[in-house]
């Protein structure tokens, strides 16, 4: 296997490309929820319930990774409260997955966080969702106790970003 170019940008999430890849995102979530199919009605409706309108500095960032020049994944920053930030919107498409782009992707948004003034970085996620678990393990996030009542959240994680 060759090297591959990775690119991360950080572009508004209202841009075609972010829309596009958001989208992807919330259907595979939705699906994986659902254990079918999510309908297109499903998708349009994740995405109303968690807006990306506010990943934009100062409340946050949304970042675009490219894989040999194509959109290839994405992840958002959002500022909770000073010095706090959630992770959110972490995705690969299936076909770039395994070739370290979810490392790189969290550690953008980390230095994202930095920038806009985060100390720590937590997130939620769910019980199916076992690969992100991993991965966010991997990159030194702790589970912590609960700290919402998101109804899809069963995990949660924090990491200081000092």
């Amino acid at each position: 296997m060759r090297d591959v170019d990775w690119k991360i940008s950080e572009i508004g999430p209202g841009q075609a490309e972010a829309s596009a890849i958001l989208r992807e995102y919330m259907d595979e979530v939705a699906s994986r929820y659902y254990g079918r199919p999510a309908t297109r009605a499903e998708v349009d409706e994740a995405l109303a319930d968690e807006p990306s309108a506010d990943l934009v500095a100062p409340t946050g960032a949304f970042l675009l990774a490219y894989r040999d020049g194509k959109p290839a994944g994405c992840v958002g920053v959002r500022m909770v409260e000073p010095g706090l930030s959630a992770l959110t919107k972490v995705y690969i498409r299936p076909e770039h997955r395994g070739h370290g782009g979810g490392k790189l992707i969290v550690a953008a948004a980390e230095e994202a966080a930095k920038r806009l003034g985060s100390a720590r970085m937590r997130l939620d996620t769910r019980d199916d969702l076992v690969e992100a678990r991993a991965l966010y393990a991997a990159m030194g996030y702790a589970e912590v106790e609960a700290f919402n009542d998101d109804r899809y959240a069963e995990h949660w994680f924090s990491k200081d970003l000092s």
